[in-house]
């Protein structure tokens, strides 16, 4: 009878050894498939800029209108149309910006930053109509812009966020690849900023994370389904859109980018990559700003399914937080086998991570930190269906949407 207390513990004990065992070989395992087999994402090598910036004949040099949906931008707005003013591009250009019903300066500050650089006879300025039930504010704005009149038939659209500033030879490089590889979508996962020690610890893991989502190589590939966009920098081949029917087909989409590459990749190829010098002008000042751009569309992300939501918490535990605690509980256990696997997982994630932390020129000891980061972002993802439940999701400049 006395012995029977010695045993439970003995019992217990193995039963620690062996989940350990179980969970350092399941993450080791997970991150041997990740750095291998999926589509070498981690490389981060679908690149815009290794390109160059020219247009060999006998490629033509269509004409472009950029559409610039924009609500409440003032503090970017006058560098997004002065850098599509500023482009080396040789064919004719037009700009439209749709006004989303800011309520402040932005329209005063883009009619400023038009009249300053002559701009007058490539930009339109037009005020956004009422919002319909059923449309996102985006969507409703870039379809706005897509039926408003213009002097030439255009055969691209470049859809820009108000915040991004463009290499003076993006649009130049855009039309090259479109034209060259007769692709109905390129687009580019513009390059965020950073500042602060949230933003160095957060925003090369956010792209690092798509990339790991959407393995750009796979975008790329015309025989895989895989099909995803960066709405910050999208050029669309005018006659693709017409034949989705512009943007009523996703007029309710949140993630409208990723839903706009599926429907275009339907039809024909698409090509996603990184860009260096094309660059967010947004800056992020404090954790809870960037917290509250992960948690708007996280939830709908994964479909708002409660299944997908537990799958996540269980694959970023075993995939981002597991290597560091497992090999913390196997030292204590004196468990080698255990800790070797899971310190293997763990440098397997650092090793993965570098190639993007070096687009950001941020210190290699962030990838050390990625456990953290993936905690995180985890909390961030249950945050997003938190707010989904309280009919608070997708919040965004004063809307919900839900």
């Amino acid at each position: 009878m006395c012995s029977l207390p010695f045993i439970d513990q003995t019992n217990t004990m193995n039963n620690i050894e062996l989940f350990l065992w179980i969970l350092s070989i399941t993450t080791l395992v997970s991150w041997l498939y990740l750095w291998l087999f999926r589509s070498l994402f981690w490389l981060a090598n679908q690149r815009l800029e290794k390109l160059p910036a020219d247009i060999p004949e006998p490629i033509s040099l269509p004409p472009i209108i950029a559409l610039i949906p924009a609500r409440n931008e003032e503090d970017v707005i006058a560098n997004c149309i002065g850098s599509l003013l500023n482009q080396d591009y040789q064919g004719e250009l037009s700009i439209i910006l749709i006004d989303d019903a800011s309520n402040d300066a932005t329209v005063k500050i883009a009619q400023g930053a038009v009249t300053q650089l002559d701009g007058g006879d490539k930009v339109q300025i037009i005020s956004g109509k009422k919002l319909p039930s059923g449309w996102a504010g985006k969507v409703w704005a870039l379809q706005q812009g897509m039926s408003r009149p213009v002097r030439t038939q255009a055969k691209y659209y470049l859809l820009s966020d108000a915040d991004v500033y463009h290499d003076p030879s993006n649009i130049t490089r855009l039309v090259s690849k479109a034209e060259k590889e007769e692709l109905d979508l390129v687009s580019l996962m513009v390059k965020l900023q950073c500042r602060s020690l949230w933003d160095w610890l957060l925003i090369p893991a956010f792209i690092f994370f798509f990339q790991k989502l959407f393995p750009f190589n796979r975008v790329n590939d015309p025989s895989s389904r895989v099909a995803a966009a960066a709405g910050g920098c999208m050029l669309v081949r005018k006659t693709a859109m017409d034949r989705i029917g512009q943007l009523t087909s996703i007029k309710s989409a949140i993630i409208d980018d990723c839903a706009l590459a599926r429907k275009l990749k339907d039809h024909g190829p698409i090509w996603l990559g990184l860009s260096t010098t094309t660059r967010s002008i947004r800056p992020y000042y404090n954790l809870t700003e960037i917290w509250h751009m992960v948690t708007r569309s996280a939830y709908t992300q994964l479909h708002h399914s409660p299944v997908f939501l537990l799958g996540t918490i269980i694959g970023m535990t075993v995939v981002y937080m597991a290597p560091p605690l497992v090999m913390g509980f196997a030292f204590l256990h004196d468990l080698i086998f255990p800790l070797l696997f899971s310190g293997c997982a763990w440098g397997i994630m650092v090793y993965t991570y570098r190639p993007t932390l070096k687009i950001y020129y941020a210190k290699p000891f962030y990838g050390l930190l990625l456990p953290v980061t993936g905690l995180i972002y985890l909390l961030m993802t249950i945050d997003s269906a938190r707010r989904f439940y309280l009919n608070k999701g997708g919040e965004w400049k004063g809307r919900v949407y839900n």
